[in-house]
């Protein structure tokens, strides 16, 4: 049986957060929105297969939060690109051809164990499983000196974990970097392949500004 494997990529900034503390490493509950995110793979699977794709200037500072929270999750480290496509492409060359991988935001730390296996379990059967949210407010589209109102029934919100089988993401990878590629669907999509949608839990936000923190230490004990 091949093993799980997943690629956590944590490369923001915190630009928009107002903080020169990377957003990953920001405290919540006491330990760093990237613990949460690591250990939600680890309780889904023991024995999978992580990666992190870092920074090369976050690593040592990585190296000294683990010991100070006696962090001992095994995991592999692996340097970032400058673009979030270079930095899968990183993970993706740190694991093995076979199996089933997921790509993971590194500040999505409220991601569910049931949610995760969930999408391995689809990606089994369909070669990808792409998880989104349904929006609940109202959508309008600006356009030129008016907006449009949008039918929000045909709007699907993407998360991450996207699950994907090893061999044919990393066959996707090796395609020209394209402006369109946003996440891993979109790359796997543009390679020929369909994408299949499954729908998740809401809550599975990502850390980007200080109310979603908030938003964060609030749900917390909805994941433990």
């Amino acid at each position: 049986m091949s093993k799980n494997q997943v690629i956590i990529v944590a490369a923001g900034k915190g630009s928009r957060m107002g903080t020169d503390t990377p957003k990953q490493f920001l405290l919540l509950g006491g330990k760093p929105v990237l613990m949460y995110s690591i250990e939600a793979f680890f309780r889904f699977d023991p024995d999978i297969s992580i990666v992190l794709v870092l920074p090369e200037d976050h690593i040592q500072e990585w190296g000294k939060i683990k010991e100070k929270q006696q962090f001992n999750i095994k995991h592999r480290v692996v340097v970032g690109g400058i673009t979030r496509f270079q930095s899968v492409s990183n993970g993706l060359a740190a694991i093995n051809e076979e199996g089933i991988v997921a790509i993971h935001d590194g500040v999505r730390p409220l991601i569910r164990p049931a949610t995760i296996s969930l999408l391995f379990d689809e990606a089994e059967k369909k070669d990808n499983a792409i998880p989104y949210s349904l929006p609940v407010d109202s959508i309008r589209i600006e356009k030129k000196n008016t907006s449009v109102l949008i039918d929000r029934s045909s709007i699907r919100m993407i998360q991450t974990p996207q699950v994907f089988g090893a061999t044919l993401l990393k066959q996707a990878y090796r395609q020209k970097e394209n402006s369109s590629f946003t996440d891993d669907a979109s790359v796997f999509e543009r390679a020929g392949h369909k994408i299949h949608l499954v729908e998740c839990p809401a809550g599975n936000i990502k850390i980007t500004r200080k109310e979603d923190l908030e938003f964060a230490k609030a749900h917390l004990n909805s994941v433990r």
